[in-house]
């Protein structure tokens, strides 16, 4: 899971880039508002893509992994409403 997200990340941040180039190094010789727009669509790229980047999915187990801090532990097992096994 994480090789995908990480690639797709990527790429959305190689579009962003693509955009932003195009845009002024080519669009605006024929129409400013137009890279303008590809601007602004380029803007809203990086938060999605961050977005995207720092999901989990569901075979990502990182709310019930515990901190090593035993004490800590029974603290938020109580709070969840979890019992953990006396070692």
């Amino acid at each position: 899971m994480y090789a995908r997200r990480r690639r797709l990340y990527f790429a959305m941040m190689g579009t962003c880039i693509g955009l932003f180039v195009l845009a002024w190094g080519v669009v605006r010789l024929w129409s400013i508002p137009v890279a303008v727009g590809m601007c602004v669509v380029a803007m809203v790229i990086p938060p999605l893509a961050a977005m995207t980047a720092n999901r989990r999915g569901p075979d990502d187990r990182w709310w019930d992994d515990p901190s090593g801090d035993r004490k800590s532990d029974e603290w938020w097992d109580e709070l969840d409403g979890k019992r953990r096994r006396q070692r």
